[in-house]
């Protein structure tokens, strides 16, 4: 894959930063100095809270939050933060939602939940459930699930296993998510060596993520394992070209079209897994981190702009 002709260099230069603190050999290390790494790689590239917005640390039936607002919200977006669902947390995150918070004038509820190999599958989805029935009840607003990556997979299984248990999805917005894909074709191989994420890595967080064999038929594991895709919230999925995750984002849509469903696949040219750290630095980043806010807030408001 030539990734010099497909990725510009303001991208290479923050696959570079990127490199200085998370190295591309991170998987070798122990989970302990993994999360060393990646909290020092988030920091380097953190940004002020933006004036205006407030936030607070709460515990969510037990499952450790943090709850953005400006002015008086009357929509809560439910965060699930990236990371392989190894690394990360509310720091991690905290400018992405912060500025989410800015931008559509919304709730921002961050979920920190349990991670893994400390904690297995279904552990992660467990706390991702408990965090959003207890922001629809504490807040009682129509609600907006998003998430990036391991994120991304989170929300995508609330939104599944929500049906008929939760009022007021009002849509989901995943960000280049790892959802279940088939890892022996399609954008696993041709971008297996990708920047910043390779296929042996998603191979990696796999099965750290279960302790041993990966789960079948389990849409709480693996939201592209479910046999319905019926009834689910309005969905806009947003992928790095340059992923080996692309796929998984242009076959959840289909399914879900397929079903009768709106969703809306935004691949983003030349872009890496984990782009949204380089919003303040590539244009291409800034661009899709705008997209991504705007479709947040329209599907806050009921308005689906796709057809």
């Amino acid at each position: 894959m030539d990734y010099e002709r497909l990725i510009d260099e303001e991208t290479w230069a923050f696959i570079r930063r990127t490199a200085e603190s998370y190295p591309d050999d991170a998987v070798d290390l122990t989970v302990a100095e993994q999360r060393q790494v990646y909290d020092t790689m988030c920091a380097e590239f953190r940004q002020p809270r933006p004036a205006g917005v407030e936030a607070e640390d709460r515990m969510a039936d037990g499952v450790p939050v943090r709850v953005y607002s400006a002015g008086d919200p009357t929509r809560t977006v439910i965060y699930f933060h990236g990371g392989g669902f190894v690394v990360g947390g509310l720091d991690s995150h905290d400018d992405v939602c912060a500025e989410i918070c800015v931008q559509t004038g919304y709730r921002v509820v961050a979920v920190d939940y349990r991670l893994c190999p400390d904690h297995v599958h279904p552990a992660q989805f467990q706390d991702s459930w408990a965090a959003t029935q207890w922001a629809v009840k504490e807040f009682s607003d129509p609600i907006v699930l998003a998430g990036d990556s391991a994120g991304g997979n989170l929300a995508a299984s609330v939104a599944h296993y929500g049906r008929g248990r939760l009022d007021n999805v009002l849509g989901q917005v995943l960000i280049y998510p790892m959802l279940g894909g088939d890892t022996s074709q399609g954008s696993y191989i041709e971008h297996a060596h990708a920047p910043l994420l390779t296929r042996d890595e998603v191979l990696f967080y796999e099965k750290v993520r279960c302790g041993g064999d990966v789960p079948q038929g389990d849409p709480t594991f693996a939201p592209l394992q479910d046999s319905d895709f019926a009834d689910l919230p309005p969905t806009v999925v947003v992928t790095a070209d340059c992923d080996p995750l692309r796929d998984d984002g242009a076959a959840y849509c289909a399914r879900i079209t397929e079903a009768g469903g709106r969703a809306q696949w935004i691949n983003e040219p030349g872009l890496v897994h984990g782009y949204l750290r380089a919003r303040i630095s590539v244009k291409r980043a800034a661009d899709s981190f705008e997209r991504i806010s705007v479709a947040i807030e329209a599907l806050g408001q009921g308005i689906w702009s796709y057809d």
